[in-house]
């Protein structure tokens, strides 16, 4: 190997993140034009598209994601941040070094119906097209009713299913199985189907891929097997007969409500809370029960207490006690009495959250 070709990584490496550091400052300034112009430059300067896409773009957004959980960004800056990034990468797809001929078969790429978290579907998109696919992006929040009527009409190779929220899940399931029936499998990716994609294979995926670069790849490979008749119904999944998962999903308006009220006996601090301050509350219990639902529908408890150390860290980000979460769970598991996996989750959860707190004391 030649000198020049053993620093052509590293070359690659540095430029890639100078400019990423470039399109940060311009998204956090709310810079569309700078954040587009240092996108064009890059490519005029034949940096790989690919690169710009996956290590720039989509690590930008990240660190918009992590800045808002942090408590340092509004959720009008990561909303505006995140409209910045689809702008670049708008105008990268747009320029003639990340043009390709179709030459490979036909992929449709859509969101989970719920789904409002785009952006990573999107990435996936271009850099199928840019390896030659015909790609059909249907973007956020796609109903399984109309993607199925899509794949009737257009007959694609597979469909690239995206979702980053976990409480999407139950959905996922119903739309996966649903686009198998009709043929057509299914490759998953994002962070809702868990580390390593176990949620992914719980639900019957016909493949599963950690990233948009590994996906390309898996599905250049070759073509996914096709569904069997019966490949995977939602019913497969023994430990919903009990039906807690689906009561307690049509209760979560009634429990929210009633463990609301009583957390005001258990938290007296709330009843200084502002109207604001309450309704956020309240949304806090709406996504703890959403949570604890899609826990019952996995059967994996991790799901929901990755979820309570999470909302912990955001509560304290913002200065707001996450002391109260103990008392809700406890509420929760009072109310749930007659669900015993519930339960168990929720106990699990608040082992959790203490056992967090006491070492955090000891530091």
């Amino acid at each position: 190997m030649t000198p020049q070709h053993g620093t052509a990584p590293t070359t690659r490496t540095t430029r890639t993140e100078a400019l990423a550091e470039r399109v940060w400052e311009a998204v956090m300034a709310l810079d569309e034009p700078a954040a587009v112009r240092a996108v064009v430059q890059a490519l005029d300067d034949r940096l790989d598209p690919e690169a710009v896409l996956l290590d720039v773009i989509g690590p930008v957004q990240g660190r918009v994601g992590e800045e808002w959980a942090a408590n340092r960004i509004t959720v009008a800056q990561e909303h505006a941040a995140t409209a910045i990034n689809d702008r670049a990468v708008a105008a990268l797809a747009l320029h003639p070094a990340a043009r390709t001929e179709p030459h490979r078969g036909r992929i449709t790429v859509a969101c989970v119906d719920g789904e409002w978290h785009a952006l990573p579907a999107r990435l996936l998109a271009e850099v199928l097209r840019m390896r030659g696919w015909r790609v059909d992006y249907l973007g956020a929040q796609v109903p399984t009713p109309h993607l199925l009527a899509h794949l009737h009409r257009t007959g694609p190779d597979a469909v690239a299913l995206s979702s980053s929220v976990p409480t999407r899940l139950p959905t996922a399931h119903a739309t996966i199985t649903a686009c198998q029936a009709v043929g057509t499998p299914v490759i998953v990716g994002g962070a809702a189907f868990g580390p390593g994609g176990r949620y992914a294979r719980l639900l019957g995926a016909d493949a599963w891929a950690p990233d948009a670069r590994t996906a390309a790849d898996d599905l250049a490979r070759g073509p996914l097997p096709q569904p069997r008749p019966g490949h995977q119904m939602i019913d497969d999944l023994p430990h919903l007969k009990d039906q807690e998962y689906t009561l307690v999903a049509r209760s979560r308006p009634r429990l929210v409500r009633e463990v609301l009220v009583e957390l005001e006996d258990a938290y007296p601090a709330l009843r200084d809370y502002t109207d604001v301050q309450r309704e956020r509350t309240a949304e806090d219990l709406s996504h703890i029960v959403e949570f604890l639902a899609t826990a019952l529908y996995t059967g994996d408890e991790e799901l929901f207490c990755g979820f309570l150390l999470w909302t912990a860290d955001v509560l304290n980000a913002r200065r707001v006690p996450a002391a109260s979460l103990l008392p809700a769970l406890t509420l929760l598991r009072r109310r749930l009495g007659d669900f015993p996996r519930a339960c168990a989750v929720l106990r699990a959860g608040a082992a959790r959250l203490t056992r967090r707190d006491v070492a955090r004391t000891a530091e």
